[in-house]
């Protein structure tokens, strides 16, 4: 048996475009981006665009956290239902929230090929896969809420649901034609490159260790140097780190791992997903299962692995394969790594102003390939013009969620028990 390995696929595979080097000395900017993650690098690329300086400070590299190492699923809307979104937010803002997401995987498509972006982009669709009778209801409620709005939705149930997903374990699934699939780690590079073609400065290994006025503008301060700016962008999500921003008491964290196997052929590989789009299904502690170019099988959920002993990884993902693919047979598994997630409690993003020329935001609940492209857009639209009407959604009163580590070792102890109970054959 081969060794299962802790490392990030998509880090593996996919080569760094831009230099890592670390701020040092003084530099001066129209604004100052905070986190080199999708959010700050599309937040840059408008920026720049638009004929302003930029310089990103990013604490570790670019990739690092959630934009470089999740599933890779560019996903319309939010976790939650369009007409929940419209319940929590009212009608108007809910309504705009749900218009502005439902056309990110447009805008993440059309950034690719506009920059010219190498990242296994594969824009076919997404699979929502109903695992029981529950589960088939909430794909019908969602069918009907998105086809009300105009979205390229359909509900695939039987023998086409089958082929489709390359099992026989689902009944129906959500196919979401706006929606697709990405290596996130080439996404995110390929913003980078983007960033220092239009003359940005992007540093990394450079975690900011305050932020104070500084004349009419902002000092953004590192070890070894700063950057004055008029604006400031924090776009840290949940790897924010030191208490000079005070953001990581406005969401909780949460974790997501993956599982690939080495490349797999054969007619029995073939029949998964043959149609190129990646699938999640609709358990409370879901799985997550795509292919990447090379024919790896992906499988992920939520909760975290990279505290646990391989042969507990290597039994997971045995038991979710044989399950949903027996005719595989045995599947060498080949890595497994671990990200982290900034959740709210109502599972919506929250915008906020901590004070005039900043801007930060949290709470993207796993949909970051998409909501960070947009948001980011939407952030140095504002910054541009001073014009709240930019924004998908306002910005938030800072009002922090409450017991955030409780609520992360509450939920993390729960899917691991879940998943205790899939490798055990108790539950699936």
């Amino acid at each position: 048996m081969s060794e299962l390995r802790q490392e990030c696929l998509w880090e593996s595979i996919t080569q760094p475009t831009v230099a890592s080097q670390a701020l040092a000395g003084e530099y001066k900017a129209d604004v100052c981006v905070i986190g080199a993650g999708i959010t700050g690098l599309s937040a840059a690329i408008h920026l720049l665009e638009q004929g302003k300086s930029v310089v990103l400070l990013e604490a570790w590299k670019v990739g690092h956290g959630g934009s470089g190492r999740n599933v890779g699923l560019v996903n319309a809307g939010t976790w939650i239902r369009p007409d929940d979104v419209e319940a929590t937010l009212g009608v108007e803002q809910g309504g705009r929230l749900n218009k502005v997401l439902g056309e990110a995987p447009g805008e993440v498509f059309a950034m690719i090929e506009r920059l010219g972006i190498d990242c296994q982009a594969q824009h076919k669709g997404n699979l929502h896969m109903a695992h029981n009778a529950t589960g088939l209801a909430d794909l019908e409620a969602r069918h009907e809420q998105w086809r009300r709005r105009g979205a390229d939705v359909e509900l695939l149930r039987g023998a086409e649901c089958q082929e489709y997903c390359g099992t026989d374990k689902i009944s129906a699934a959500l196919l979401d034609r706006r929606a697709g699939t990405i290596n996130p780690m080439g996404y995110t590079q390929g913003l980078a490159a983007a960033v220092q073609r239009l003359g940005g400065k992007l540093f990394q290994q450079s975690p900011v260790e305050g932020l104070t006025r500084d004349g009419d503008g902002w000092r953004v301060a590192t070890d070894r140097g700063s950057v004055r700016a008029d604006k400031v962008v924090i776009s840290t999500g949940a790897y924010t780190e030191g208490d000079w921003s005070h953001l990581q008491k406005h969401f909780f964290r949460g974790y997501y791992y993956q599982v690939a196997s080495k490349p797999l052929q054969g007619a029995a590989a073939d029949r998964i997903l043959p149609h190129g789009q990646g699938s999640w299904d609709t358990r409370t502690v879901l799985s997550s299962i795509r292919r990447d170019d090379q024919g790896r099988l992906l499988l992920g959920s939520l909760g975290r692995v990279d505290n646990k002993p391989a042969w507990f990884v290597r039994s997971w993902a045995d038991r979710i394969q044989s399950h949903y693919f027996p005719e595989l047979g045995k599947v060498e598994w080949e890595v497994h790594w671990t990200g982290c997630i900034d959740f709210t409690p109502d599972h919506l993003m929250r915008l906020f102003e901590p004070a005039s020329g900043v801007v930060a935001v949290t709470g993207y609940n796993g949909r970051g390939n998409t909501t960070g492209t947009v948001i980011g857009r939407a952030l140095a639209e504002f910054l541009l013009k001073d014009d709240p009407d930019h924004l998908p959604i306002p910005f938030s009163p800072m009002k922090p969620v409450s017991a955030p580590s409780l609520r992360t070792a509450f939920y993390e102890s729960g899917f691991s028990l879940y998943h205790a109970g899939q490798c055990l054959r108790v539950v699936l």
